[in-house]
């Protein structure tokens, strides 16, 4: 089972993302987390990831699935997995698409965390990362509409999207999630 975790930068996939993936017995796969390990290791992957992150941009997409495909192979995702930030891009959802059909896998649920701007930059302003200064804040939101937002039209006509309110507390969206996930 694929359950991806959509939403805007602050709208809380990384906390629920983990319960999720624990309540339902599956790996959790945090790109922005796979990031910011690979830019402590140093790697060159890492640091080219590191500098897009640090401006407030995406990641290429051609880094992201180059380090999330050798996860997806991983003894620990046999079961399946949560993605929690990815895909990002339409491009992204069609590669992610497309390499999950060769292995005969697909994304089976796209839960998209809805949650308002206000408290979209309440929440990142008090994160305290290096990257969540307030110009990089706006620009990653604004990054977010132009290129992610379309993610949720493509999963939605393809009939796998569901909208969960991720406002109030964290047990009681968690209790969403597991829901929709069903």
């Amino acid at each position: 089972m694929i359950v991806l975790l959509l939403g805007a930068p602050g709208a809380g996939k990384g906390t629920q993302a983990v319960l999720l993936a624990r309540s339902l017995g599956l790996m959790h796969i945090a790109t922005g987390d796979m990031f910011r390990s690979e830019a402590k290791a140093g790697t060159e992957l890492g640091k080219l990831a590191n500098s897009y992150m640090l401006r407030g941009d995406l990641v290429p997409d051609d880094i992201t699935i180059r380090m999330l495909q050798a996860r997806l192979k991983s003894p620990e995702a046999s079961k399946g997995a949560v993605l929690d930030g990815f895909p990002r891009t339409v491009a992204q959802a069609s590669a992610l698409d497309s390499g999950l059909a060769k292995s005969g896998a697909r994304v089976d649920r796209a839960i998209y965390l809805v949650v308002v701007e206000d408290e979209l930059v309440r929440r990142m302003a008090g994160r305290g990362r290096a990257d969540d200064t307030p110009e990089a804040i706006r620009h990653r939101l604004e990054v977010y509409r132009k290129q992610t937002e379309p993610v949720l039209a493509h999963y939605r006509n393809a009939g796998r999207l569901t909208e969960v309110s991720g406002e109030g507390a964290v047990d009681e969206i968690q209790k969403r999630l597991v829901a929709a996930a069903a």
